[in-house]
């Protein structure tokens, strides 16, 4: 069984806030003690996973994140067999709280150090027309609930992607026991890891 990190319980002496803020930092350091090395090999075997699903397949437009830092890395879906045809589009942020889907002319560097499309070379995709969403988390849990990084941009975005279907990526060792859910967040209905894909509701698939 693929190892997952210790992760931090509800305290009488945490605020759900602190508690997030510290879990999500426990998380952070996990994926980033990851050798270059087992990180891509991880990320590929989950981009496998992901690839092979009846979700993605059934897909025609699909957002995708641009890895950063220790993240799951999605480079090799885009040579996927499976990706033939379809059409990829990344979040860009246009303010503190909003971001839209682009198709990419041309990357920069945008907020917080995250690789962006260029907007002016860039094609926007209306958030009804994506088919897909996967998305990044510094931690998830068995009933799929997804913890991000704190700026609330995809918990502001999903809500408009009225056709898509919303998944996440992330290495097993982010799984945790819970996730410390407010009121406004959204399960994911799968979550792909290198070892297995939870399902919402469901028990988890065990592959290989």
């Amino acid at each position: 069984m693929a190892e997952h990190a210790n992760s931090l319980t509800a305290s009488p002496d945490l605020s759900p806030q602190a508690w997030r803020k510290a879990l999500r930092k426990q998380m952070k350091e996990a994926r980033n003690a990851l050798a270059p090395e087992e990180r891509a090999e991880r990320s590929a075997r989950a981009v496998a996973l992901l690839a092979d699903s009846p979700v993605f397949r059934a897909a025609r437009t699909v957002m995708l994140y641009d890895h950063v830092g220790g993240e799951l890395s999605l480079d090799s879906l885009l040579t996927h067999p499976a990706a033939a045809g379809k059409v990829f589009c990344y979040p860009l942020c246009v303010s503190r709280t909003e971001m839209i889907a682009m198709v990419p002319g041309g990357w920069e560097i945008g907020a917080y150090g995250i690789r962006e499309p260029i907007r002016a070379l860039s094609r926007e995709v209306p958030p009804e027309e994506i088919d897909l969403v996967v998305c990044p988390g510094t931690a998830f849990d068995p009933a799929c609930y997804r913890m991000g990084m704190g700026g609330g941009y995809y918990d502001r975005y999903l809500p408009k992607c009225t056709s898509a279907r919303v998944v996440m990526v992330a290495f097993e060792l982010q799984r945790v026991e819970r996730v410390p859910v407010e009121p406004w967040d959204r399960p994911m209905e799968q979550v792909f890891t290198e070892a297995r894909v939870y399902t919402r509701a469901q028990t988890p698939l065990k592959k290989g």
